[in-house]
């Protein structure tokens, strides 16, 4: 595993992000195989985990945060709010101080811990954004001492400017991946600019870029690569960054056809980490195994610069074009 700096402190390059772990939107996991994946992947060196408070409604956060009790290595634990929608909770009361740091205390009990390393909102409409109210309670909350740094997970350029614009923001998640690449243009070199650190999910594409599907592949009823394969529940770049599953299957295949060797996940993710401006990347996994191979790309060498521009071209030609959802 490799390492690049978050303010200054060593994350892994390859972290995990946890949505899986709630058991919603991907299937069951069972607690004892969620275990083993957290152990797989700070057994491999990492140690930046990813999660939300609406993963499972606290679910994913309990799993992790019984997993800290049971290690001695040092993670970094990055949470999200700002979706949640029960007990009367919802747009726009969830962004009030009070509510912002009930939230904050409820992710904090559900791991265990007395600080966040890193709390993040979590894809909160535009307009909230624009208003700036909640960066001030998020600043609020860092004084007190309830979160180490704070920053933004946000679907559009446009809402990662406006976040970039902040004082204090320490980082951006967003949806980077062979299928999204027009971001590193919009918005890296303000981010490198500002020492934004770039946290960077759906790198593979909800499994597009495993390889592993066909067009005959089928998933559960509750898994959003069904229910959301075309923007039905949330945003449709959420879900196979916004390309249609069929053809999605077709440009997985081209570009593997272009990369060095059969390991195309794997390639996937060494050729975001090509890019260094990215700080980590968070893919999820509901396998020891994925773990395992995701880890590994941090060891791979480079891609040349040929298959760089060959890819770059794919992109603008056959894949930008047919991006749905707003991004």
């Amino acid at each position: 595993m490799q390492y690049r700096f978050f303010r200054g402190i060593k994350i892994s390059e390859v972290g995990l992000g946890t949505w899986q772990l709630g058991n919603a939107d991907w299937g069951v996991i069972k607690d004892s195989e969620a275990f083993s994946i957290l152990k797989t992947f700070a057994d491999a060196g990492g140690n930046f985990i990813d999660t939300s408070d609406v993963y499972g409604y606290g679910l994913s956060e309990k799993i992790i945060g019984n997993f800290l009790k049971a290690t001695d290595k040092e993670m970094f634990i990055a949470s999200k709010l700002g979706r949640r929608q029960d007990n009367g909770y919802g747009w726009p009361q969830n962004f009030s101080y009070e509510t912002v740091r009930r939230h904050m205390e409820d992710s904090l009990e559900n791991l265990g811990l007395a600080q966040l390393f890193l709390e993040q909102l979590h894809c909160i409409p535009t307009e909230q954004l624009r208003l700036g109210h909640v960066f001030n309670n998020l600043r609020k909350l860092q004084q007190e001492g309830l979160v180490r740094f704070w920053g933004a997970s946000v679907e559009t350029t446009e809402e990662a400017l406006i976040c970039l614009e902040q004082e204090g923001l320490a980082s951006l998640q967003i949806i980077f991946n062979l299928f999204r690449q027009h971001v590193a243009n919009e918005i890296f070199a303000k981010a490198k600019e500002r020492d934004v650190a770039l946290i960077i999910r759906v790198p593979l594409a909800s499994g597009l870029l495993s390889g592993k599907f066909s067009e005959q592949t089928r998933f559960p009823p509750g898994d959003h690569r069904n229910f959301n394969a075309n923007g039905e529940a949330f945003n449709a770049g959420e879900t196979f960054s916004g390309i249609e599953f069929s053809r999605g299957v077709a440009l997985s295949k081209e570009i593997a056809r272009m990369l060095p060797d059969d390991r195309l996940a794997q390639w996937s993710i060494r050729w975001i980490l090509d890019h260094p401006e990215v700080t980590t990347i968070i893919p999820g996994a509901t396998k020891m195994e994925q773990v395992e191979k995701n880890v590994a790309a941090s060891d791979l060498p480079p891609l040349d610069q040929s298959t760089r521009s060959s890819l770059r071209e794919l992109y603008g030609n056959k894949i930008k074009p047919f991006i749905r959802g707003h991004y």
